[in-house]
């Protein structure tokens, strides 16, 4: 028994300086490790004051995707018009009407995801939906020779359409087809809800994107009315018809189905 107690009396001075080493040890990781958490807590600080720092220049210069350039220089679309001079004056579509820059328009089809339309310039958007001017509904009524789908091909007749659109109003082209798209685009319309087995109409609002849609496929169809089976081009039809459009003349039918749909809007309220 005394050789036992006298053992554990020798073993507690070097418990203790163990003790001692593991309690030095734990506080010098301690502070390595606060250092290293401050260290960061500065780099996330600064890299979030930076992100949002940039989103504010960014909301400040544009606020739908229109890019303008602070040194004055011109930004020319097919090397022809100006897009950094193109303003949005409807506050409703102006996080869905792109002015994206760049020389030559054409996304290949990379925007595929959901509201990827607010992605692709406007102007592709145009000649998208000139690809298709026959449809009716969701029926494909008239085929021509010229609307192939050929990107190509329509491009041709949009570049017509502005020629002569800048030729006639000595204006950007672009801003007429942007001023054609905010007259042209219904504020609401009507669709039908069943309630206990009876179906009646019911006016909703439309949202930005579906609006421009609309727009678009009402210039591109009011032009083919015009030009189907007579002399007049389509090209020459659709500057007129995005000129009367910007204008919110009678003659043009993408006003008279935007004042369509408005009124049907309100009688079903």
């Amino acid at each position: 028994m005394v050789k036992q107690e006298l053992e554990e009396l020798e073993k507690q001075p070097i418990i203790q300086e163990i003790e001692e080493v593991v309690e030095e040890i734990v506080k010098k990781v301690n502070k390595k490790v606060k250092g290293s958490l401050k260290n960061i807590e500065e780099k996330i600080d600064k890299v979030s004051n930076e992100l949002i720092g940039g989103e504010e220049s960014e909301g400040k210069k544009n606020k739908n995707n229109l890019e303008e350039d602070d040194s004055g220089e011109e930004r020319l679309i097919f090397d022809l018009y100006n897009i950094s001079e193109v303003k949005v004056k409807d506050p409703g579509l102006k996080s869905a009407l792109n002015l994206k820059y760049a020389l030559v328009i054409k996304s290949r089809g990379r925007h595929r995801e959901r509201f990827g339309k607010s992605k692709v310039n406007i102007v592709e958007r145009l000649v998208n939906i000139i690809s298709v001017p026959g449809h009716r509904g969701k029926k494909h009524k008239i085929i021509t020779n010229w609307a192939s789908g050929k990107y190509n091909k329509n491009l041709k007749q949009v570049l017509e359409a502005f020629k002569i659109i800048h030729e006639r109003t000595k204006e950007n082209p672009i801003q007429v087809l942007v001023n054609a798209i905010e007259n042209g685009s219904p504020m609401d319309e009507v669709t039908m809800i069943q309630y206990g087995g009876a179906r009646y109409p019911q006016a909703v609002d439309s949202s930005p994107s579906r609006r421009i849609s609309i727009a678009l496929r009402n210039i591109s169809h009011g032009a083919y009315d015009k030009s189907f089976n007579k002399k007049k081009p389509f090209s020459q039809a659709l500057a007129e018809e995005l000129i009367n459009t910007a204008k919110g003349s009678g003659d043009s039918i993408a006003v008279t189905k935007r004042t369509e749909l408005e009124k049907q809007a309100d009688a079903a309220r």
